[in-house]
């Protein structure tokens, strides 16, 4: 007997992997619970555990300005707010085709793109050997038998495999991996709610918004990424639906947990992994954890290379992958964890604006004519837009300039110079992000005319 696929017409068959260059259409292939497995996974990450005390607005001491129960809710409003905007995001890839930075030639014009590009590489590399001293590190705590170069070099070589098939490696967290973490999920809520939980009100409030956008920063990670995966998906609704939706939901799950653990061992986040290593099957559960660990560095290190692929649309992804696989792995022997909290501030005044941008010149100006949003590699430059990108870049500085020390002090003198305060109410991402938007509507519309 003949399979419905081998009765099918050869020009009629679906590809059901990512061509090897950008000159080749992309399959649509990935479905609603494709996707919603894979950003449900990157919801679920160390990172929410390790980093979970970011979400409690740290001082430039590290100490906690903020309760855990301040914290919980500014992380799930931030990480809501941070699930849409990611919708958001996915929708132009699902709408055109076309990966992350090659939409930004729609935006910014196909040389003013590569700006961005090159940022987007940057902080991409960046994430990627981040995530595999977490993955390292986090291994040692099961068992430090292994010397952390060895952890560093096959999670390494995980990643780079996951990399070189990356719609086959989608498919198999949706029918292995999911059902894993669920479970590991449920077990560890189970174990942690059982122990004497301290008061999670004490402390104050005053840093509210601060702790939404660490949080919603950590979403806004990957909307320049988005596109990168949302060009396969069957449908513009089920893209938006599956990442503003399926990575909100487990981002709360986990981080929620993370503050759990966090108060058990009084704010040490250096203990942080105790309470789940010390269950009875924490080891085993916690393992899940650990190897789910390898999707982030994987969709990190993939579209890393299809960034690449903007400034060189004939590259093979294939070696792309392989020698980026190397590089982190051979920057995560070297290099040791850094000021994670100012990395994530300075991310999110990066592509937060660059979204509001982008949602309001796709959705409500030129994308919404689909003749006039020009990804070619011919597209003109649209200074106009990296203007109201800069604008929602100087607003977010101005709010929430981070906690990089030289940095922080230069805005800090600017904010001098104007006579400008921030208010606890005010939140870095969300006026940046409105303030970006507007400014692309109305150079938008001035342009046009």
């Amino acid at each position: 007997m003949t399979s419905d696929v081998e009765k099918r017409p050869q020009d009629e068959r679906v590809r059901d992997e990512v061509p090897f260059t950008l000159d080749e259409p992309a399959p649509k292939v990935l479905g609603f619970w494709d996707q919603s497995a894979f950003w449900g996974n990157l919801g679920v990450s160390l990172l929410a555990f390790s980093g979970a005390y970011t979400v409690l607005a740290p001082d430039a001491a590290g100490r906690p300005t903020i309760s855990i129960m301040a914290g919980i809710v500014a992380m799930a409003v931030g990480t809501a707010l941070g699930g849409l905007m990611l919708g958001l995001a996915a929708v132009p890839g699902a709408r055109t085709g076309q990966p992350a930075m090659v939409l930004l030639r729609g935006l910014f014009g196909a040389r003013l793109s590569y700006a961005p590009t090159v940022l987007n590489i940057a902080q991409l590399v960046g994430w990627g050997t981040f995530e595999l001293i977490v993955i390292a590190d986090a291994a040692r705590e099961l068992w430090d038998g292994v010397p952390r170069w060895g952890y560093v070099v096959a999670a390494g070589a995980i990643t780079t495999v996951l990399t070189v098939w990356p719609l086959g490696s989608v498919r198999l967290l949706r029918r292995y991996v999911t059902v894993a973490v669920a479970i590991a999920l449920v077990y560890f809520y189970v174990r942690l709610v059982r122990e004497p939980l301290p008061d999670l009100n004490q402390g104050s409030w005053g840093g509210f918004w601060v702790g939404a956008d660490a949080a919603l920063a950590v979403s806004i990670s990957w909307v320049p990424v988005a596109a990168d995966y949302t060009r396969h998906a069957r449908t513009e609704r089920g893209a938006f639906g599956a990442a503003a939706v399926g990575y909100s939901v487990t981002q709360i799950v986990a981080y929620v947990l993370g503050l759990l653990a966090l108060a058990l061992v009084a704010g040490d986040s250096g203990k942080i992994f105790d309470p789940f290593l010390g269950a009875s099957l924490g080891v085993v559960f916690f393992a899940v954890f650990v190897l789910r660990e390898a999707d982030q560095s994987f969709a990190d290190t993939y579209s890393t290379a299809v960034s690449i692929q903007n400034l060189f649309p004939r590259a093979d992804r294939r070696v792309l992958s392989v020698g980026l696989g190397i590089l982190i792995t051979v920057l995560a022997l070297v290099l040791d964890i850094g000021d994670y909290a100012g990395f994530l501030s300075l991310i999110g005044s990066v592509f937060v604006p660059m979204l509001g941008v982008l949602a309001a010149d796709f959705f409500l100006g030129r994308g919404r004519d689909r003749a006039g949003w020009d990804v070619s590699r011919t597209a003109p430059s649209r200074w106009g837009m990296i203007a109201a990108w800069a604008a929602g870049f100087v607003v977010y500085q101005l709010v929430n300039p981070g906690t990089v020390a030289r940095w922080t002090e230069l805005w800090s003198g600017v904010r001098d110079a104007l006579h400008f305060t921030p208010q606890t109410w005010m939140s870095a991402s969300l006026l940046s992000f409105l303030v970006a938007g507007v400014a692309a509507l109305l150079i938008g519309r001035l342009t046009k005319r």
